[in-house]
Order: structure tokens, then C-alpha cells, then sequence
């Protein structure tokens, strides 16, 4: 059983673990905990680990947020993974801060690194975790809300929802879409 873990960020100090970032700083917390190490190869930020039986391709894609679907695209295709065993990590405006959401579909929502990638793929259909930033911002202060750091404030619960993250990784890939989305979709953290 292979899966591909995929993380959308843009690549660059000045994105390093900003709100739109949180899609590489969950898959990096899961490569870390289960001792793997990112090399950089073809497009992305790439790491294999083996757990349960299972094989991870993780990756980090090097192509910035708009064209991820380049990078997801090349590592299905390579490692010969179908697009259900699939999960992506995104930050989404559209939840607040206190919750994530597991679909096995859906549309992009608005996000550019989702559009991305069902443009390359020519569906939405495959399993995406949702991570909510919320949208504590004034009109026309969008892009540096995303692109802006947490925090103190948030830095716990978001610490939190990396760990359960982390989890729903581990429980999408030994037990299912379903099982994964039973046990994170009604959590909410304080």
C-alpha cells in the first residue's frame, strides 16, 4: 500500500510557517515523527517513510502554491500512486481556527493550490484535510493575513491541531477516508 502525503506551501524563509505554510509544517511534523528525512528531488521536498506495512511519498512541492498540481501530478504518476491514496494539507479561510475537515472530494474552494492541482489531475475527487485559520482579518487584508505568522494566542491550538493532523495521516492510511473523517471532523480545539 503506497500513499502520497502532500503538503501545500510556498517554498522561501519568508513563508516559513506562515498560516498558508501549514500544509508543509503538518507533513514535516509526520515525516519527523517517524524518523524521515526531506531530500530535495524532482519539483518538491521529498521523504519516504515506512510504517505499518505502508510506503509514504511525502512531499513539499518546490513549485509555489499556484502550480502544486505540477509537483502532485509528477509523484502520482512516478510512484504509480491512484488518486484516492492521496491526502492533501491546506490552510482554509473558510473554517476557523478551532476546527479541521476531512473530505474524500470536493471543489477547490478558492484555493489556489487545490485549483492547481485539479487542473493537473482533471478531478477533485481525491482526499484532502482542511486545516482552519479563520478569516480574523479586515477587508482587503486577505494575502497578509495568510501570508502572516500566528500567534501567541493561536500557537497552542494550532500546535494541537498539528499532532491530530499528524493522526489523521496515520488513521486515512490503516483505516480509511471515513474512519479518519468519523474522528476529526466533530473535534474542536480551544
Amino acid at each position: 500500500m503506497k500513499f502520497l502525503i502532500v503538503g501545500l506551501g510556498n517554498i522561501g524563509n519568508e513563508y516559513a510557517h506562515t498560516r498558508h505554510n501549514i500544509g508543509f509544517d503538518v507533513v514535516a511534523a509526520f515525516v519527523q515523527k517517524h524518523g524521515g528525512i526531506f531530500r530535495q528531488d524532482r519539483l518538491a521536498f521529498v521523504a519516504d517513510i515506512k510504517w505499518k506495512g505502508r510506503i509514504f511519498i511525502c512531499i513539499c512541492p518546490t513549485t509555489y502554491m499556484n502550480l502544486s498540481g505540477k509537483a502532485f501530478k509528477y509523484w502520482i504518476d512516478k510512484e504509480k500512486i491512484p488518486l484516492e491514496n492521496t491526502f492533501t494539507i491546506l490552510d482554509d479561510l473558510s473554517l476557523p481556527i478551532s476546527k479541521l475537515r476531512i473530505r474524500g472530494s470536493g471543489s477547490d474552494g478558492g484555493h489556489n493550490g487545490l485549483r492547481s492541482i485539479q487542473e493537473s489531475v482533471g478531478s477533485g475527487g481525491y482526499p484532502k484535510l482542511r486545516f482552519g485559520i479563520g478569516s480574523n482579518f479586515s477587508k482587503g487584508m486577505q494575502a497578509d493575513f495568510v501570508l502572516g505568522k500566528w500567534t501567541k494566542q493561536e500557537d497552542p491550538i494550532v500546535k494541537l491541531k498539528i499532532d491530530r493532523s499528524v493522526e489523521a495521516i496515520e488513521i486515512f492510511a490503516t483505516q480509511g477516508i471515513n474512519a479518519a473523517m468519523n474522528t476529526i471532523n466533530n473535534l474542536e480545539f480551544e
